[in-house]
């Protein structure tokens, strides 16, 4: 791990300071939003456009970086979202938060696929599950970080803002200093959503269902703090308790998934998830308890992305696993843009503890389907599956097509020793 970190500890410094700076322009948007006066329903919007501008990045920016290249799209993609976080205390008006997210998402999903495809240029077969640890563990650092950086000023001032650009700003320089020879850059057309929902049933219908999930915590989880009136303090404390949970239960549930049948872990961690989320909607007026609940359902849920990704990596050919990511991707991305949306819905009929009602109804959703698939067809024996390896849910295919590789490698290697 030392070797990888001196190796690539500009892309990581980068990439740490642009995940404070996103991590940190969510939460105060929820925050700030119930102080101009906005309902649940125009946050909702307003948290959704970022996961709408991700989703078409994802789409887009690849061609950007053939026509012009890594380094031209990462300058001006971020220094597109340097200004643009800096105007949202200046625009108090939902309608232009709404398009200015949208810009945001698509900047960073940008910046994610260049420095990603650098991250992934500098690795070597030796070093590149230690890289991928390494990558996610900066990923979910950075997000709790900057849940301290909201306690640094008054989120109706300007001076939060301010320091969310100046991040994103400084984030070019070990980056942009430090990279020598520009990858070659490629993607794969990916796979047809009827051929990858008839390969893999579950990790279709669980990556849409968890992109629901993801984006109500990244996007919602400061709204429901303000509906359900916690102090910033308190919400800085609560949004975080879902990454630290996501850091910690990470590796021992991708060990388990090395050593049995995924579609019963994947049962498991769903219903946990949704066992959590049914703890903080009947006792989240104890703080403890709710920041408890927290922790259990980012501690589930976010690993559930690289599980669904390894359990469908399963039932693949090693050379249309790069093809599938896209589609895995497209799927969770969609959910992404509606979950923010229902979340709001809910939150507006029944109060903050909709949140997690949509939460838990996802999770109980993922959890009978996985019940139900077991019966449709017999499990995959342990020693035949892919490794798992550990994917944040913020990251775009570049690094899921990473992870595949150090996947297919170290199924190479396994059956080598064999």
């Amino acid at each position: 791990m030392l070797t990888v970190i001196s190796n690539a500890w500009a892309l990581l410094l980068g990439m740490l300071l642009l995940m404070v700076g996103n991590g940190l322009q969510g939460t105060l948007l929820g925050v700030r939003g119930e102080i101009e006066n906005f309902s649940t329903l125009q946050m909702s919007v307003v948290m959704s456009a970022y996961f709408a501008g991700f989703l078409v990045s994802s789409q887009v920016t690849p061609g950007l970086i053939r026509r012009v290249g890594h380094v031209r799209v990462f300058a001006a993609l971020a220094s597109t979202i340097s200004a643009v976080l800096i105007l949202f205390p200046l625009l108090n008006n939902p309608y232009a938060w709404i398009i200015g997210r949208v810009i945001v998402g698509f900047g960073f999903c940008g910046v994610y696929i260049v420095a990603e495809s650098w991250l992934n240029n500098a690795a070597t077969n030796e070093t590149r599950g230690q890289t991928l640890s390494a990558y996610m563990i900066v990923q979910m650092a950075g997000v709790v970080a900057a849940q301290g950086l909201l306690l640094m000023a008054d989120p109706a001032e300007y001076t939060l803002f301010i320091v969310i650009s100046v991040l994103v700003s400084l984030s070019f320089l070990p980056i942009l200093l430090s990279i020598s020879p520009t990858p070659a850059f490629d993607t794969t057309k990916p796979m047809s959503l009827a051929q990858l929902i008839k390969i893999s049933p579950l990790g279709c219908v669980g990556m849409f269902l968890l992109g629901g999930v993801f984006a109500a915590q990244f996007g919602m989880s400061a709204v429901y703090g303000v509906e359900a009136g916690l102090s910033v303090a308190q919400i800085s404390i609560f949004v975080s308790s879902f990454y630290v949970g996501a850091l910690v239960l990470q590796y021992p549930l991708g060990w388990m998934s090395d050593r049995m049948d995924r579609r019963s872990l994947i049962m498991f961690v769903a219903a946990a998830t949704a066992l959590g989320a049914a703890l903080a909607a009947m006792m989240g007026s104890v703080f403890v308890v709710l920041c408890a609940a927290a922790f259990l359902i980012g501690g589930m849920s976010n690993p559930l992305y690289s599980l669904l990704i390894a359990h469908t990596n399963d039932f693949l050919e090693p050379d249309d696993m790069a093809a599938a990511s896209g589609g895995l991707l497209f799927i969770n991305g969609v959910g992404a843009v509606s979950g923010p949306l229902i979340t709001g819905w809910a939150m507006s009929a029944l109060g903050s503890w909709g949140f997690f009602l949509f939460i838990g109804v996802l999770m109980t959703g993922l959890a009978g389907y996985a019940a139900y698939r077991r019966t449709q067809r017999a499990a995959i024996p342990v020693e035949d599956t892919m490794t798992y390896a550990p994917v944040s849910p913020s990251s775009t295919s570049v690094a899921v097509e990473f992870a595949q590789e150090y996947a297919v490698a170290e199924a190479e290697d396994a059956e080598a020793a064999q």
